[in-house]
């Protein structure tokens, strides 16, 4: 029996463990958390970091290991890049990898690979950054350079909200690095994000999908998306081109990426993060109802080294998500949806209960759940998500209140 060592055994990390084992494979996690539940699906566990390289290269040696993959992880991606490298596996080129994983150094590829970027600039320290604070034209965003789903970025407008912002992302930096870029203003109402498929260097899917927000929480932290994007035809054909350059020039071989890209007001298409691994809040399950496939199999046999097909088409349109999240700190009390909407709910995935303590909605782990939608036509999908939170309520009461 061959064996797959996974990095992440978190919820929504549970899925490629149990898929792993569904295709015949003996699975090895590897996770930092002593309470991961992925610790009772996989075959063989060991409470190790995904980000030490040298010690998970000595559970994959000591388990033996026939193949390696860092399922929807950011941070993990490089380790597995590294030890599959290491070992001979099946891999994308572990430089590529920590490119994207690095916001500082993917600005700089792109850069001198002529494609569109911010400018931006790194710094080691926040007095470094302070230093600069005259050169910033605001508004700029400020961020970790090895972060995802949105934690420790800040947009910020006004120089007397730099420092604070500074402080916050190199709160969330694992490396103590961030980075400071200009801020693009968009041309459509959403940025365009979801994951694309790669099979032998080529783009086989394109989960290409509107990203949408809760401004009034966080601006910057995706509260659910929705297909198919709202992109004009040349920006969509802009878009793909940009993504399949980009895969060429990294030298990309295989598997899913998370991407998130703007179109400005002058038809300019702006990477801004794109990841070596599949998109969190269950966007994989999303593209297995519009493309009718199963992305996590998919994502399994590319790390196996196995070609991978998709179905033809462009999908089934109007397939939406909502993460459930919270607008304050406090306890969960309840969690309500209208009748009008209730029609066009597939699926709920919830995570808290009532009673449970759950965090404001200021990065992608705070999310409380995952609600999947199935709507009828493009205007009452965009007439329900745009004011979503009159037919979702997420009820908090604050930590000793009754």
């Amino acid at each position: 029996m061959k064996t797959m060592l996974l990095l992440g055994g978190s919820a929504q990390q549970v899925i490629a463990i149990e898929t792993a084992k569904r295709m015949g494979l003996r699975t090895v996690l590897c996770d930092y958390l002593p309470d991961n539940p992925g610790q009772h699906h996989a075959d063989r566990f060991y409470l190790t970091s995904t980000t030490d390289r040298e010690a998970v290269l000595e559970v994959a040696r000591a388990e033996r290991a026939d193949y390696v993959i860092a399922y929807a992880s950011d941070p993990a991606a490089p380790t597995a890049a590294y030890v599959a490298e290491k070992l001979g596996l099946p891999t994308n080129p572990l430089e590529a990898v920590e490119i994207l994983c690095n916001k500082d150094r993917f600005r700089v590829f792109l850069r001198e690979h002529g494609f569109e970027t911010p400018t931006a600039r790194g710094y080691a320290s926040p007095e470094a950054a302070m230093a600069d604070a005259e050169r910033f034209e605001l508004p700029v965003i400020i961020k970790p350079v090895d972060s995802s789903g949105s934690k420790g970025a800040t947009v910020v407008r006004a120089v007397e909200d730099l420092a604070a912002a500074v402080d916050f992302a190199f709160s969330f930096s694992r490396g103590h690095r961030i980075v400071v870029e200009t801020f693009i203003e968009k041309k459509h109402p959403y940025l365009v994000g979801g994951d694309i498929f790669v099979s032998e260097g080529k783009i086989i899917q394109w989960g290409l999908m509107n990203c949408h927000r809760d401004v009034a929480v966080n601006p910057l932290v995706p509260v659910g998306k929705s297909y198919p994007p709202l992109l004009d035809e040349g920006s969509l054909r802009a878009v793909k081109d940009t993504l399949q350059r980009l895969v060429t020039e990294l030298g990309i071989r295989f598997g899913p990426m998370n991407v998130e890209l703007i179109v400005d007001a002058k038809n300019r298409v702006f990477p801004i993060d794109i990841g070596p691994r599949s998109g969190g809040n269950m966007i994989p399950d999303l593209l297995g109802m519009i493309f009718g496939c199963d992305v996590v199999e998919m994502s399994v046999r590319a790390a196996m080294g196995e070609p991978v097909t998709v179905p033809e088409g462009e999908g089934t349109p109007f397939y939406a998500t909502h993460n459930l999240h919270a607008d304050r700190d406090g306890i969960l009390r309840e969690i309500t949806f209208s009748p009008e909407i209730g029609p066009f709910i597939v699926r709920k995935n919830i995570y808290r209960q009532p009673g449970d303590p759950v965090q404001r909605f200021t990065n992608a782990s705070h999310a409380i759940g995952i609600v999947f939608l199935k709507f009828d036509g493009a205007e009452q999908m965009d007439g329900f998500l745009s004011r979503i939170g009159d037919h979702i309520h997420v009820a908090v009461t604050e930590a000793g209140q009754p």
